[in-house]
Formats: structure tokens, C-alpha cells, sequence
């Protein structure tokens, strides 16, 4: 057990180093992410942050908009939506809601 708070350390500087690898530099994503991330619940940090981090390299300025839209809605709707137990509003329907539907940005863990 000696060398526990090595790892310990070398452990918390990898998960550092993979957090700031993702963190986006732009301020406008790194505030969208933000409140991906904090949303209130576990399970919709997961979902909407999830998504956010495997999607926000590709959107435009019109996806940014959309997204931080969608991020004014009830994680209870943008949750059945993703689940697929609501149809989202027609200003969602499109490309970003069918990625959000897919749920392969979903970390789990094992």
C-alpha cells in the first residue's frame, strides 16, 4: 500500500490530461459544455454532456444555436426524446436529433 498516493496522482494527472484533451478552447463551446455537463441529474449530465462531447467538433454556427436551445428545454423532454418515448418539437427534428436518438455517445461504465 506504499505506493498508493502515486498512484493516486499519476491516476488523477491521466484523467486531467484526458479532461482537458476534450475541453473545448472556443469560449462559446466551452460555456455550451458547461452546461451540458451540469444539468442537475446524473443521467442527464450523461446524456446531454455525452452528447455534446462526441458531436460539438462538427457543428457550425447554426448547430451551436440549436444546440444551446435545446439546453433551455427540461432534461425530462430532451431525455424522452433521446429514449424515444416523445417526439421532440419540429425547430429539433432534424440531423442533431436523430444523433441524439442513437445514444452511442453514452459512456458506461463497467
Amino acid at each position: 500500500m506504499a505506493d498508493w498516493p502515486a498512484r493516486r496522482s499519476r491516476l488523477s494527472l491521466e484523467a486531467r490530461e484526458d479532461y482537458i484533451a476534450i475541453m473545448p478552447s472556443d469560449p462559446e463551446l466551452k460555456r455550451l459544455g458547461w452546461r451540458a455537463h451540469h444539468r442537475g441529474t446524473r443521467e442527464a449530465d450523461m446524456l446531454v454532456g455525452g452528447f455534446f462531447d462526441a458531436h460539438h467538433q462538427q457543428w457550425g454556427s447554426q448547430e451551436r444555436a440549436l444546440f444551446e436551445a435545446m439546453l433551455e428545454e427540461q432534461d425530462v423532454d430532451i431525455m424522452a426524446w433521446a429514449h424515444g418515448t416523445a417526439e421532440p418539437p419540429a425547430r429539433f427534428a432534424g440531423p442533431m436529433t436523430e444523433a441524439l436518438k442513437k445514444l452511442d455517445y453514452v459512456r458506461i461504465s463497467r
